[in-house]
């Protein structure tokens, strides 16, 4: 599946519904055992949640919004599929989270692509379960610093700290990927379906047990003025190197 929402592949709602959308046709065609997640799109594999989507609209809108992306991570994060993360490009904020969501995870190998939960440094603090997500990948040691810094890890750097499982020139990336996909795929289904649950079991439960108050949350702390202010000097900031 490759991500193709130009110029950065940023989660917009229409962006999340597709995505949820083929997702479910993917996990309910009983030929497809895995799926692998690059992007189309040049030097970014997902710039993360679409700002535009959080700034100056009504509460419904992102009540909305928020559920989607709620979807998006529950459908991942518990997919009978193998997932297969080839991030061919930088990927903060919410594109790590999909990279983290999947089951393994290769990055070009590019210094100049970086990877890593930067909200921190747009002024908004990463939900409970993007941080439960990045604790069961890096540790808690190492996900706590990098949260609290809004850390963008370089491609080495990622590797380094576990935050991606290999790194592998750019043009061997699709092989790589459809050669750990073989690997994953050569065992019984219901073997690696059901440890995967068992690993992940706590960290869905929560969220779905708590989705509603999530959402909440998310209303009233991106409706604050303070971070409806940093978010425009943010888009502001964008539009300036654009041009």
């Amino acid at each position: 599946m490759k991500f193709k929402s130009p110029p950065v592949n940023s989660l917009s709602l229409d962006f999340l519904t597709e995505f949820c959308i083929s997702l479910e046709k993917l996990e309910n065609d009983r030929a497809c055992r895995g799926v692998i997640l690059t992007s189309a799109v040049p030097k970014i594999f997902s710039s993360g949640l679409d700002i535009t989507e959080m700034c100056g609209k009504s509460t419904e809108h992102y009540a909305e919004f928020w559920r989607a992306v709620q979807e998006m991570w529950l459908r991942l994060y518990s997919s009978n599929m193998v997932t297969v993360a080839a991030v061919n490009g930088s990927s903060p904020a919410g594109g790590c989270l999909i990279a983290l969501t999947c089951d393994y995870r290769i990055m070009a190998e590019n210094p100049k692509f970086s990877i890593g939960l930067n909200e921190a440094q747009l002024g908004i603090v990463a939900p409970f379960w993007f941080k439960d997500t990045f604790v069961n990948v890096v540790g808690h040691r190492v996900a706590e610093r990098s949260l609290q810094l809004g850390s963008l890890h370089s491609a080495p750097e990622a590797h380094r700290i576990g935050l991606v499982d290999e790194l592998v020139p750019e043009e061997k990336l699709k092989d790589r990927a459809t050669a750990v996909m073989q690997q994953w795929l050569a065992l019984p289904d219901h073997a690696r379906q059901l440890t995967k649950t068992m690993m992940r079991k706590a960290v869905l439960d929560r969220l779905v047990a708590h989705r509603e108050e999530d959402i909440q949350y998310f209303i009233s702390f991106i409706s604050k003025e303070s971070i409806q202010k940093s978010l425009r000097m943010y888009m502001e900031m964008l539009k300036k190197k654009k041009s």
